[in-house]
């Protein structure tokens, strides 16, 4: 058992399990996109979309269970760092459960990113991953999210957004601009659009 401690892929599985995530979504049902985890195949395209491997500093908006944080633990570098926000005290007790040292979690709103990051020194992430249901969300409120990203993310930094709808886009637009990319994972229950923006210095 020793050799499995810190491992996020050994922590509580029993946790990320559907059950657990069908639970949170009953609990929330405004604060979850879906009713069962994030498929493989749609973690894959996270992955790439984010370039995880070249990022030292992450934050993962609305981890949920934890499934997607800990595939995006392993495809980060061993002194990278991230960060999730999670606004569920159900889920945010749930990930408390991954030890790893690259990972810090804290419950809170996507609304006070800047607030979050200095409360834990953390710098400008080079990318910034949101599962949080857009198209559940008031308007005003993804639009306050939005902003926050965009005055969070480092110069050429990514936000990546998976969503079952597409409100995020006409919602992040004129903050951001056009995304960079959206493509649609069909490998997923449902089906998620996967989305990704640039800050440059124009944006």
């Amino acid at each position: 058992m020793g050799g499995e401690s810190g491992d996020p892929k050994f922590d509580s599985n029993r946790r990320t399990s559907p059950a657990a995530f069908f639970l949170g979504f009953l609990r929330e049902p405004r604060q979850v996109g879906s009713v069962i985890p994030s498929s493989r195949f749609l973690e894959q395209r996270i992955v790439e979309a984010s370039n995880l491997s070249a990022a030292r500093r992450v934050v993962e908006l609305g981890p949920g269970t934890g499934g997607t944080t800990r595939t995006f633990l392993k495809h980060l570098a061993q002194d990278a760092h991230l960060l999730s926000i999670e606004l569920s005290p159900y889920f945010h007790e749930l990930l408390g459960e991954i030890a790893d040292p690259r990972f810090t979690n804290h419950l809170g709103s996507a609304e006070n990113l800047a607030e979050i990051l200095a409360l834990h020194g953390m710098g400008q992430p080079d990318v910034i991953i949101s599962g949080i249901p857009f198209s559940k969300m008031p308007e005003a409120v993804g639009t306050v999210v939005a902003q926050a990203v965009k005055n969070s993310l480092a110069e050429d930094g990514r936000f990546i957004a998976y969503q079952f709808r597409r409100d995020v886009a006409s919602i992040t637009g004129p903050i951001m601009g056009a995304p960079a990319s959206c493509t649609l994972e069909l490998r997923n229950i449902p089906p998620m659009w996967v989305y990704s923006w640039f800050k440059t210095a124009d944006a």
